[in-house]
């Protein structure tokens, strides 16, 4: 059974298109035009009730939310393709701890500076320079703890790519490339270094 995958070819779902390529698992993709508002149709609210994506369907098992669906494709297919989990538990709850990491710190402001510097015209709202400020002050305190943490280990759990490194790739990339901001990314050796490796990999 292919899995099947509804979204765009970026942001929050390529994290999930991402872990399937490192997991070895044939899928197809279904994409949605957020510009068009085509996840706010009758017909994908039965999939997703929130109106987000991506979501994916295995056979007639439907699951949303990308960092959700990454750790269930990580576990299902442990034994296939990249390990992404660690193989101690400890290690597992490093790439949790990570994980709960990106999505409550790192991904907050980051969100808002790709949203207020890339999208706000597109999506017809103002970018606001109070929040382009604020976020930024945010990630980079962030980012200090990850450069900490990266002179101590090649990786965010440990000296293996998991899903707490794959986790970060949509949207540092934005970071490190479109929106004018890659100096918070190079200007820690550390941090650089770890983008540098992630995003070189195949499957990215």
């Amino acid at each position: 059974m292919v899995v099947k995958v509804y979204g765009p070819f970026y942001a929050s779902p390529k994290r999930v298109l991402v872990c399937l390529v490192e997991k070895e698992i044939e899928f197809e993709t279904s994409p949605i035009d957020l510009f068009k508002g085509e996840h706010k149709s009758p017909e994908f609210l039965k999939l997703q009730p929130f109106g987000q994506v991506p979501v994916i369907q295995d056979g007639d098992y439907t699951l949303y939310e990308s960092r959700a669906i990454i750790r269930y494709y990580a576990e299902k297919y442990k034994s296939q393709g990249t390990d992404l989990l660690g193989k101690t538990i400890e290690e597992r709850g490093l790439v949790e701890q990570w994980l709960e990491v990106e999505a409550s710190n790192y991904h907050p402001p980051l969100d808002n500076l790709v949203m207020h510097i890339l999208f706000a015209s597109a999506l017809g709202f103002p970018s606001d320079p109070k929040i382009i400020q604020e976020s930024e002050e945010k990630l980079g305190k962030v980012l200090d703890i990850y450069e900490e943490r990266l002179s101590k280990s090649k990786y965010l759990a440990g000296d293996f790519f998991s899903l707490a490194d794959l986790s970060h790739l949509p949207f540092t990339h934005y970071l490190a490339n479109s929106m004018g901001k890659e100096y918070m990314i190079r200007d820690r050796k550390h941090v650089s270094a770890w983008w540098d490796d992630i995003s070189s990999r195949p499957a990215w």
